[in-house]
């Protein structure tokens, strides 16, 4: 196997991430137009407010003297939101939230209902909202940010997990956008000098109005120029047939006024526009997806012309493309993944945001559309970069700087507290997933709890639900395909299941097949005991566990004594290991100065071991192996371990513990903190012994077997660290520490 076995899955952010999400208000949604009214409404009473003395009436008679000016900037940016606030309550109402059809669709414990308090046949009931804003799930405080961006027209740049609505929220963003403002683009001849073409900027429609006068103009003017020429043919014809009688020289006289005609007419042609940008048909701001544009398609291109001279060459204005920053103007330029652009391109993006403009030239030197540059392309747009975490790091530093001084930076969650309001939008957004694709059949009220409960499993929390919405949105659709495949009218909760094992990942295939294999060969050792091996946990890619097991020996050094941990290890677990052996040296009555401790990750694979949590695996490893006491295989742990012995919480734990149920492992050790974050499915629920523990001690006494060895490890371990452990018992309430 060539996969990274990752030993510690991001653990779960605290709780308090969650605060941040809160539910929007609903007036912020009324349409683009009436809400730059009530905006502008919003800031002029600010302004008033505002002001440093208080304002003295006209000997003329106006009719208030004062006006109380001790209002700072702040209340008068709420005096704005207020004015927001009054106009949306007029208009339409926020489409995110789902409300309760009627007092007959209560259920009576909402909170403990799956759809919220939602009573339905199908997702048919339930209403799908027409603007992608409306339909955004969770995410309400970038929503929020991105509503507020249109208005004043800032960049934003959203960072975080892939699926979690980052391309969504920017299509959002340009029906946003006011449409009375967009422009075309033409390109014009330029008679002084043909590699400079001539641009101008035009309302929205008028660019083909001007394209057609011009083309009706040169039309005419060659139907002139062409009547004019058979005249002349026919004369020159006749003088030869009559006068001459030389029909051969009438012919060539004939054909020389032909193709000079022809030469002569390329030059009205020319004097046609090119229409580079078109927003005719435009029902809303632009939207132009630049990822993974290359040079020309981002910035814009003059195409090669092969014939360069002798009157067959294309004009230069004709050879013009835009680029996404033209096409975007007035509308919005996403870029998904922009640590992918090259620096180059970085650097010309910045330029076209600081300048509004930029021309248009060949990109490729060895083109001849390198020589041509066109007057400045307006590029008022309007940027909505996305990527993941590495994206900071490959992007360039002044355009991140002209993004964050110039407009707002989101971190989008993974995954969002699981309430009714939630489970209510949850079961919207199936209903939206479903009409979206409009091939699937709906799915029943059964099929739709059932969705609900796997967003709250793929959370890896607990009382959250995933944000991770394009998986999720996968799994709508292979279930409605199942359906669809029966000649189903609805999808069923049956249908759900279903696609659960058929949507698996790659890893999750992987790792089954992986368990599957072991299996064959008998390399899981599941009963009996043995000194120094001890099944570990791991996980493989995002969503899918593995049994990893850690073997240690102890021989004596031929030098001084050291640590040898073998099985590919990355940074993080090489320093895990340390850490693990400090607590041997604090923990064993054994010398191991001059002794050799070796330990195996055993068959890790090509991609080796990363992360922490299988350090009270390796500790429980060495400790057997120094005091000869053997570890029941009957059972697998994971968490990670401070120097001084503490159990700490790590990612992944559900699925860790689900692949020790398919191992046939009957008992998981987890760390204490981690124990609300279980979601196990139903099937493994008898399957598996859980067992939440604190301290290493704790570890030992569940994992090692022969009582009287055991007992004394144990009773030892506990006389040194007893005091701590009491003042934990005495002092905590909270259990084990928070992820770090």
């Amino acid at each position: 196997m060539s996969e990274n076995i990752d030993t510690d899955d991001p653990p779960a952010a605290d709780a308090e991430d969650a605060d941040e999400v809160g539910e929007l208000d609903p007036a912020e949604t009324s349409d683009a137009e009436s809400t730059e009214e009530s905006v502008d409404a919003g800031d002029a009473e600010a302004e008033g407010e505002a002001t440093d003395s208080p304002v003295e009436a006209d000997a003329a008679g106006d009719e208030d003297a004062d006006v109380d000016a001790t209002t700072d900037e702040s209340a008068g940016d709420d005096a704005g939101d207020d004015a927001v606030d009054a106009d949306a309550n007029g208009s339409t109402d926020l489409g995110s939230d789902v409300e309760v059809a009627s007092e007959d669709a209560v259920v009576e414990d909402a909170d403990e209902d799956l759809l919220g308090g939602l009573e339905i046949d199908s997702t048919s009931d339930i209403e799908v909202p027409d603007r992608l804003v409306d339909q955004v799930i969770g995410q309400d405080h970038a929503r929020d940010v991105v509503k507020k961006a249109a208005k004043q027209r800032r960049h934003v740049m959203m960072i975080g997990s892939p699926g979690t609505g980052k391309s969504m929220l920017a299509k959002a963003m340009s029906q946003l956008l006011p449409k009375e403002e967009l422009q075309d683009v033409l390109v014009y001849h330029n008679p002084d000098d043909g590699n400079e073409p001539k641009t101008r900027t035009v309302p929205a429609g008028k660019g083909e109005q001007i394209v057609d006068a011009h083309k009706e103009e040169a039309r005419k003017r060659n139907q002139m120029r062409s009547f004019l020429m058979w005249i002349i043919i026919a004369i020159v014809i006749g003088y030869a047939l009559l006068i001459v009688e030389q029909i051969l020289i009438g012919i060539l006289a004939a054909g020389v006024i032909y193709l000079a005609f022809r030469y002569g007419s390329r030059g009205n042609d020319a004097m046609i526009p090119n229409l580079l940008v078109n927003n005719a048909n435009q029902q809303t701001a632009p939207f132009e997806d630049a990822t993974g544009a290359h040079a020309g398609a981002l910035l814009g291109d003059v195409r090669h012309d092969p014939f360069q001279s002798g009157g067959m060459e294309t004009p230069s204005h004709d050879r013009v493309e835009a680029g996404a920053i033209h096409k975007g103007n007035k509308g919005v330029l996403f870029i998904d993944e922009i640590n992918t652009l090259d620096i180059r391109s970085q650097q010309k993006l910045m330029t076209a945001i600081q300048e509004g403009e930029f021309s248009i030239t060949g990109q490729s030197e060895r083109s001849s559309g390198a020589m041509v540059q066109t007057e400045p392309v307006p590029t008022d747009f309007v940027m909505v970069a996305a990527g993941n975490l590495d994206a900071l790091e490959n992007m360039h530093p002044a355009l991140r700087s002209r993004v964050k001084g110039s407009g707002y930076e989101v971190y989008m969650d993974d995954t969002i507290e699981d309430d009714a309001e939630m489970r209510r939008k949850y079961a919207r957004f199936v209903a939206q997933e479903v009409e979206k694709d409009g091939r699937l059949p709906h799915f029943t009220e059964d099929a739709v709890q059932e969705v609900i409960l796997e967003a709250r499993r793929r959370s890896g929390r607990k009382g959250h639900l995933s944000l991770k919405l394009r998986d999720l949105g996968g799994l709508v659709r292979v279930a409605g395909d199942i359906a669809r495949a029966e000649d189903k009218e609805f999808t069923e909760r049956e249908d759900v299941l279903q696609a659960k094992r058929r949507s698996r990942s790659i890893e999750q295939q992987l790792a089954d097949n992986y368990i599957e294999r072991r299996k064959d060969y008998e390399l899981t050792v599941n009963e009996g005991d043995v000194v120094g091996r001890v099944n570990g946990l791991a996980v493989m890619g995002e969503d899918s566990g593995i049994v990893l097991p850690v073997m240690a020996e102890v021989t004596p050094s031929q030098g001084p004594g050291e640590v040898i941990a073998t099985g590919q290890l990355q940074e993080m677990a090489e320093e895990a290991v340390q850490n693990v052996s400090a607590i041997i040296k604090k923990f064993s009555d054994e010398d191991i100065s001059e002794k050799d401790v070796h330990i195996q990750f055993v068959q890790a694979g090509e991609g080796g071991v990363d992360g922490d949590s299988a350090s009270i695996t390796v500790a429980t490893a060495v400790i057997s192996a120094l005091e000869d006491v053997p570890v029941e295989q009957n059972l697998a742990m994971t968490g990670s371990l401070s120097v001084r012995g503490d159990v700490l919480p790590v990612g992944g734990v559900t699925h860790k513990i689900e692949a020790a149920a398919k191992s046939g492992l009957d008992t998981v050790i987890i760390p204490k903190a981690n124990e609300q974050d279980v979601m196990i499915e139903d099937e493994f629920k008898d399957q598996i012994e859980i067992v939440p523990v604190q301290h290493i001690s704790e570890v030992l006494e569940v994992a090692l077997a022969g009582e009287p060895e055991k007992d004394s490890l144990v009773d030892r371990l506990k006389s040194i660290t007893g005091k701590a452990l009491e003042q934990r018992e005495v002092g905590q309430t909270g259990g084990s520490p928070s992820p770090q």
